[in-house]
């Protein structure tokens, strides 16, 4: 009998299927929860392979892994406890004492103060390069200099770095090539098809989709992988069953949730860009986007999250989340509820004021997710909180 996966042709299948044990357990349509910590031996040759939850290779670690390298054509996965534990677990298994990576100078809040604050403490250092610019990625090489490290789109300005450039300079220079994907997700975007060596996501996003768990994925190489879960192993930072549960549940309507976001997405921000009280919005789909040809060649869509201006700054930035009714203020984003958040004061407040200003993060920018709910509704609740914002600071909107 041939390998059923063998028909999970396209990635809307692989969601649902890939990775679902065959037979099915006791007929069990959807793939039960495991809530068990520890699992008789087979002779297990291994102490990593030893059948036990903080070694993540419980049945329901083990469906995840294979349903996630599916969606990515990659070899291997790996889940964990956060996008956190998954980026920092990675960095310090393919990084040493002595050791120098380069990453890209708009990194998300929480990998820039792991780069920063933390690496340097096992002596590992870091030097920021502008992902737009290859020509100057030479110059900060360093005979010590093992990855590379960008993120598909940035958080919060949806910029978009050359990253056939980044694939072609890492395999010239012997650098391991890791990139954040959490942003495009696999429907829109899959790495390993690109030649980078390791794909990572906070799976909390889009690949979760219900704001109802905190996980990370680390999609790739087999030797890599392996390597990243021995140490998770030591470090502890696993996914528990029910979270494993939970996260393939999302899975299984990840492109159906994504391709409506990246539709929905795209018709706020004409709208956003057509407004009067707008000054600027940033996301890669439109034409007026920096890198939006570069976008359009790489990405099937640009995803649900855009970040934008108003006219009055800061003041009319907070009176607008003052009076919006449907979006949730409340950090993270991918979920089927819309959110909005000022990065500033979130995702990149452990920055400093003239970090943020050298980013381009402005104290005023708000960073929107785009859910599920209907278009429509969501531009009408905008026009409403903007013509409050008009009407009580008219010197500003102007």
């Amino acid at each position: 009998m041939s390998n059923p996966e063998e028909n999970f042709k396209r990635i809307e299948t692989k969601a649902v299927h890939s990775g679902e044990p065959l037979p099915r357990i006791l007929g069990s349509v959807t793939m039960p929860v495991f809530q068990s910590a520890t699992f008789e031996s087979f002779g297990e040759g291994s102490y990593h392979d030893i059948r036990y939850i903080r070694l993540s290779n419980t049945p329901n670690h083990y469906t995840l892994h294979r349903k996630l390298a599916a969606l990515e054509a990659a070899e291997d996965a790996l889940v964990a406890a956060s996008g956190m534990a998954a980026i920092s677990t990675t960095l310090l298994s393919v990084l040493s004492k002595g050791d120098h990576m380069l990453a890209q100078d708009c990194l998300y809040g929480g990998t820039h103060d792991f780069v920063t604050k933390d690496l340097p403490k096992y002596g590992i250092s870091c030097d920021f390069i502008d992902a737009n610019d290859p020509s100057t990625w030479e110059e900060k090489l360093t005979p010590q200099t093992k990855v590379m490290y960008v993120e598909t789109m940035t958080n919060p300005l949806l910029e978009v770095a050359d990253l056939r450039a980044v694939v072609e300079f890492a395999k010239s220079h012997n650098l391991l090539s890791i990139i954040d994907n959490t942003f495009a997700s696999p429907i829109n975007f899959r790495p390993p098809e690109q030649g980078f060596d390791l794909s990572l996501h906070s799976a909390t996003k889009y690949l979760n989709g219900h704001s109802d768990i905190v996980a990370g994925a680390v999609i790739g190489r087999a030797d890599l992988v392996r390597k990243v879960k021995h140490l998770l192993d030591h470090l502890g930072g696993s996914l528990d069953p029910h979270a494993c549960f939970l996260l393939e549940r999302g899975i299984k309507t990840l492109a159906l949730r994504v391709r409506y976001q990246n539709q929905s997405t795209l018709a706020i921000a004409k709208y956003l860009a057509m407004h009067e009280g707008v000054s600027k919005v940033n996301y890669p789909r439109l034409e007026t986007h920096p890198q939006h040809m570069r976008a359009r060649e790489l990405f099937e869509g640009c995803s649900g999250v855009l970040s934008f201006e108003l006219e009055g700054g800061k003041e009319a930035a907070e009176l607008f989340l003052q009076n919006i009714t449907i979006p949730i203020v409340a950090p993270s984003l991918g979920g089927v509820e819309s959110l909005v958040t000022i990065p500033a004061t979130t995702s990149h407040s452990g920055l400093s004021a003239q970090e943020r200003q050298k980013m381009g993060i402005s104290d005023g920018l708000i960073r929107l997710s785009v859910g599920i709910e209907a278009t429509e509704d969501l531009i009408e609740d905008f026009e409403r909180a903007f013509d409050v914002v008009k009407q009580k600071l008219p010197m500003k909107v102007v």
